[in-house]
């Protein structure tokens, strides 16, 4: 292939790549905003719905026995009543609801499980994935899943005082 046809064959391609971006910016321009006010709306629905009544934990386990004893005996208890709790086990019996909502939202499609997300009012949420420090469990190193949990709980302390401060 000669220069010249290279060259041509460039900008053929450029000009098909920018009447493609053209002819397809509306509609990326749709989904960022249709995205953008799901969020927001999420947000809010959290915000109202469950900060409002001390409600600001989002955690998602299952039944799986590498971590259900441990995420029943040691991280429930502790958040206690702050927690919305989905077990992805049962999700075949999950209604739509606002926990779900979010979760299908803000948990994204890999390493969700287990998960907690923080929602706090006017701040975006805050992942703490533990899918990995479980592998690491797993295989009896218990120190990225104990560092995890401590990361989760000094967040939620940091958390507690600003409202309360």
């Amino acid at each position: 292939m000669s220069k010249r046809d290279t060259r041509r064959q460039n900008k053929l391609t450029a000009s098909v790549g920018i009447a493609l971006f053209i002819v397809l910016l509306p509609l990326i321009i749709v989904l960022v905003t249709l995205h953008f006010a799901t969020s927001l709306s999420l947000y809010v629905a959290i915000w109202c719905c469950w900060c409002s009544r001390g409600r600001d934990v989002l955690l998602i386990y299952s039944d799986s026995p590498i971590w259900r004893d441990y995420v029943e005996g040691q991280i429930l208890p502790r958040l206690g009543q702050r927690a919305v709790i989905l077990n992805w086990s049962h999700r075949g019996r999950w209604r739509r609801s606002l926990s779900v909502l979010a979760f299908q939202h803000f948990g994204g499609y890999r390493n969700f499980n287990p998960m907690a997300i923080v929602f706090r009012p006017f701040h975006l949420a805050r992942h703490f994935r533990f899918y990995e420090p479980f592998c690491d469990f797993k295989c009896g190193k218990t120190e990225a899943v104990s560092n995890m949990e401590r990361e989760l709980y000094t967040f939620l302390e940091d958390t507690s005082v600003r409202r309360a401060g």
